[in-house]
């Protein structure tokens, strides 16, 4: 009896996570697509000569990761541009 409760516990768990996949997802990719603006924007304010290479470096790994829809990648390469920023 104790291994069917654990099996239904496992399969409820794995019904609620496909639920919740979808708006996950989304949140990502508003997020990737806010990242990549900011990163845009301080690139536009002329930032620092050695903090440049590296935003054009995030943004560049950020774009191909929003185009193919991998956007925990594309909020890695954020979070670096961020910590370049010192934000």
């Amino acid at each position: 009896m104790v291994a069917r409760r654990g099996g239904k516990a496992f399969a409820f768990a794995l019904f609620s996570l496909v639920l919740t996949a979808p708006a996950l997802a989304a949140d990502d990719a508003a997020s990737c697509a806010e990242g990549i603006t900011m990163i845009r924007d301080a690139l536009a304010a002329n930032p620092p000569e050695a903090a440049s290479p590296k935003l054009k470096k995030a943004l560049r790994v950020a774009e191909r990761e929003q185009k193919e829809a991998e956007f925990d990648e594309c909020l890695d390469a954020v979070a670096d541009a961020r910590k370049v920023l010192g934000r």
